[in-house]
């Protein structure tokens, strides 16, 4: 089958951006013929199987979601933008699209502007909603939840990643037919247990290899002098907490750290995002802030966490840091809500009846994840050990990335 997979942004970070290229590699890797058009400069960082990659020529301008820092574009919101400035974005990704046809599937990221790209494309096309163009921009927005719909009409399959989704986007854009529901995917083979002395060694590697961030200008870099922060950090060997995902006020980091002041933990908080800045001076001492982090670093540091609090006070599509954690034998906390709830059922039934309670605590509320965190810490080592184990095999069960790839194109066999 040839696919062209179209994404928006790029291929490193969020969980969208890992999604597309873990597609991408997991297609192409199956025998199918799969170009990945996205505005990622740098594609040869990621392993992306087989697949070819094309950058469309947008003219400078990129919708957003979430207001981030883009090289070399002018990154806006989407509801910002006029109808004109929107049309022209869809029309120069729809050509770049054409350009590559025939092909058997036009696979499209989000509702918008996945959406109206791949319904101008004119071939079969599939959308993929993610959750965030729902929340941060259609919603409230009666005239791009009009667009969304339009959209989604001509669509052959609609793809959500949990049952919260599928409410949401019925709940926001209208009722949509062809929806299936597909959790977004892990990738076993990289996440995975590993050994302290061996996780912390390569951990240690990748950073040495990490470009130059002077003054940690770049936040989309990891910061300066990560490698000496965790060798200094680890030469501690008490209970380690660890985050991972953007630095915003929805991302409910600030309860984490709230939670920590009565725990006996230090945290690391991987991520990027203009929050950060206020979150440092809530942080308890000993806390270590990393900047962004890639793939090639968290499969060697989350191994070497005792727990991963997934703390969004926001709804979540799916809590794909929270299965990564998982597939690492990492035990994962998280607020239980939304997609990450799902998460946590998936979970639960593997651990024993008397820790069932350890895999979520209620949102927002530091005090519970405060009573969760020293539980977990408090268990035996061989006990948590136990869990992260239990974990790991819900994973491999629900969220290899093989298995959701192939779930992807069951509905066009």
């Amino acid at each position: 089958m040839r696919i062209l997979l179209w994404h928006g942004y790029l291929l490193g970070g969020t969980g969208s951006n890992v999604y597309t290229r873990s597609l991408a590699r997991e297609w192409s890797l199956a025998g199918h013929d799969v170009v990945v058009l996205s505005q990622e400069a740098h594609p040869e960082q990621y392993d992306l199987g087989h697949a070819q990659a094309v950058r469309p020529e947008i003219g400078g301008l990129l919708p957003v979601f979430v207001l981030d820092r883009y090289e070399g574009l002018e990154a806006r919101r989407l509801p910002e933008l006029t109808r004109k400035e929107r049309e022209r974005y869809v029309e120069r990704n729809a050509a770049a699209v054409r350009e590559l046809l025939p092909a058997d599937l036009v696979f499209a990221n989000h509702v918008l502007l996945g959406g109206p790209v791949a319904a101008a494309s004119g071939a079969r096309y599939a959308v993929k909603a993610h959750g965030s163009e729902l929340e941060y921009s259609i919603r409230g927005n009666a005239e791009l939840a009009a667009w969304g719909r339009a959209s989604l009409a001509g669509a052959e399959a609609v793809f959500v990643g949990s049952e919260h989704i599928r409410a949401v986007l019925e709940e926001v854009v209208g009722h949509v037919e062809r929806v299936h529901e597909v959790p977004p995917g892990v990738d076993i083979e990289e996440f995975r247990p590993r050994p302290r002395e061996e996780a912390l060694d390569a951990l240690l590697k990748e950073t040495v290899a990490d470009p130059p961030n002077p003054g940690n200008r770049d936040e989309r870099l990891p910061d300066e002098s990560n490698a000496e922060r965790f060798e200094a950090f680890f030469a501690d060997e008490g209970p380690v907490v660890v985050f991972v995902g953007k630095l915003l006020y929805n991302k409910g980091v600030h309860v984490l750290l709230e939670a920590l002041h009565g725990v006996e933990a230090r945290a690391i908080v991987v991520g990027f995002g203009d929050y950060r800045s206020e979150l440092e001076p809530l942080a308890p001492e000993g806390t270590l802030f990393t900047g962004a982090l890639e793939h090639r670093h968290l499969i060697h540091l989350l191994p070497l966490a005792d727990v991963a609090v997934v703390p969004s006070i926001f709804p979540e599509a799916f809590g794909m840091v929270a299965a990564e954690a998982a597939a690492a034998g990492v035990p994962p906390l998280v607020a239980l809500h939304s997609g990450l709830a799902e998460v946590a059922e998936g979970i639960r039934p593997e651990y024993a009846e008397a820790h069932r309670d350890l895999v979520s605590f209620t949102t927002g509320d530091a005090f519970d994840l405060a009573d969760k965190l020293r539980a977990l810490l408090a268990l035996p080592q061989a006990t948590r050990e136990e869990l992260g184990l239990a974990a790991r095999r819900a994973a491999v069960q629900l969220w290899s990335w093989r298995s959701v790839a192939a779930r992807l194109l069951q509905p066009f066999d």
